[in-house]
């Protein structure tokens, strides 16, 4: 199997392994994707103003934490 074949048949395989459709995978990877960007947004500004969002991305990565857990 060549290497573009191998890649194309990933867009099935890989969801499928999560038992998720092609869409619905993209779907929960890009709310994924955005609340970890919320988190780094958050960090990165109590970095510099330690009294703002003091619990917020730890608050945000123990929910997707929870979210992976019940998924597998």
């Amino acid at each position: 199997m060549t290497q573009i074949a191998q890649f194309v048949r990933a867009f099935h395989d890989h969801p499928a392994s999560v038992d998720e459709s092609y869409f619905g995978h993209m779907r929960f990877a890009l709310g994924f994707a955005g609340a970890l960007l919320l988190a780094g947004g958050a960090a990165l500004v109590h970095a510099f103003v330690p009294p703002l969002f003091e619990t917020t991305a730890s608050r945000i990565v123990k929910r997707l934490h929870a979210r992976l857990i019940a998924r597998h």
